[in-house]
Parts: structure tokens; C-alpha cells; sequence
């Protein structure tokens, strides 16, 4: 029985812990450990290689989350599983691994990212209404403010409050709430800086990379 929840636990964090975002803007000739916020996560790779890269890398990061917390819930809907909540239970343990896996990847020395994209691919399978709700929160408080940062954590919020409000599963309401404690927690320096009034709003015009 312990198996299923070892098989997603292992996959799941080597599934996030590929670095898309190190691999893409190496493709380029840039280091991205080394310019920016030298984060490798998709905020960072757009703001210094521009909007193609920097999608690129979000689209991939979700999948990386929606892949290792979708297998089981395809595998019930295949009959590979007869256990909904197991399914549910062996997915939550395959988004957290890969949440794990993209902000300590083993493939970059434990760094990586903050979790935003590879969690909203996830939930996006797990939790669809709760984490649309929360993307159109990150839209609006991104367009009246221009802080990645804020936009992500009160989507981060929102995704769980929805959850909640909309009676998912126990153990999917859970991780919902862990995984905002997850990118809350990821994202303090950034309120540190959200609290003083030093924090960067995003610009669109990539740097210059040497």
C-alpha cells in the first residue's frame, strides 16, 4: 500500500526538479544563477531574456506539476487505481515531491525557484475552479500593482480559500493550504522588501546580459 505514495513521492520531485529555467537560458549562453534576482524561476528568465523564454519556462514548470499530480488521478480514470481518495491522496503526494524537487533541485545544488508555477500547474488538475480563481487574482493584483511577487502570494491565498469554500477533498484542502505556507514562506524576502518599499516592479524590457 506504501508503494503508490513512494512511486509519485520519487517521481515527482525528479520530475521537478529538471531546471527549465537553468537549461532554457543556458540554450541562450546566460547563467541565470548569476543575473537578475539570479532565481532560475520564470519571473526572472522573462525579465532577463524577455517574454518568449520566460513563458516558455512557466508552461514547462506547470507541466512539471500538473504531470506529477495528475498521473494518479489518470490512472483511476483508467481503472489503474480503484481508490478515488487514493488516487487523490497519491496525487497530492506527487505535487508536493515536485514542488520539493523545483525549489531544491538536486540537478542545481538544492537551488531553484519558488514554487509559483510548478504548484498552479498541479492544481490546476487537482483543484481546476479554485486555481482559476486564484490565476484571476494574480491577474488583477499583477496589472494594479506590477509586483510578481504580491500577485503570486495572494494567489497563492486565494487558491486554498476556494478550495475550502468549495468543500474539496480533506487531503486535497490540505496541501492547498500547505503549498500557500510553501510559497508564502519562499516569497519573505520579497515582502520584507513588499514592507519597505524597495520591492521591484516587473518591466517587461529584458537587462543587459554580459
Amino acid at each position: 500500500m506504501f508503494t503508490p505514495y513512494l512511486i509519485a513521492a520519487i517521481l515527482g520531485y525528479f520530475l521537478g526538479a529538471i531546471p527549465f529555467g537553468f537549461l532554457v537560458a543556458r540554450a541562450r549562453g546566460v547563467n541565470i544563477f548569476e543575473v537578475g534576482s539570479k532565481s532560475p524561476g520564470a519571473t526572472n528568465v522573462k525579465r532577463v531574456l524577455g517574454p518568449g523564454p520566460g513563458n516558455l519556462v512557466f508552461a514547462l514548470d506547470a507541466l512539471k506539476g500538473a504531470v506529477a499530480g495528475g498521473w494518479p488521478l489518470a490512472a483511476f480514470a483508467l481503472g489503474g487505481m480503484t481508490d478515488w481518495l487514493l488516487a487523490n491522496e497519491v496525487a497530492v503526494t506527487g505535487l508536493v515531491g515536485a514542488l520539493l524537487g523545483h525549489s531544491f533541485s538536486c540537478f542545481t545544488r538544492f537551488k531553484g525557484g519558488k514554487g509559483v508555477a510548478t504548484g498552479a500547474g498541479g492544481f490546476l488538475v487537482l483543484l481546476p475552479v479554485p486555481t482559476l480563481i486564484g490565476a484571476t487574482v494574480w491577474v488583477v493584483t499583477f496589472y494594479a500593482s506590477h509586483y510578481v511577487s504580491l500577485a503570486s502570494i495572494l494567489a497563492a491565498v486565494a487558491v486554498p480559500a476556494a478550495a475550502v469554500s468549495l468543500h474539496h477533498p480533506a487531503i486535497v484542502n490540505i496541501i492547498a493550504v500547505a503549498a500557500c505556507v510553501f510559497v508564502v514562506v519562499r516569497h519573505r524576502t520579497n515582502i520584507a522588501r513588499l514592507c519597505k518599499g524597495t520591492e521591484n516592479k516587473f518591466s517587461k524590457k529584458p537587462e543587459q546580459v554580459k
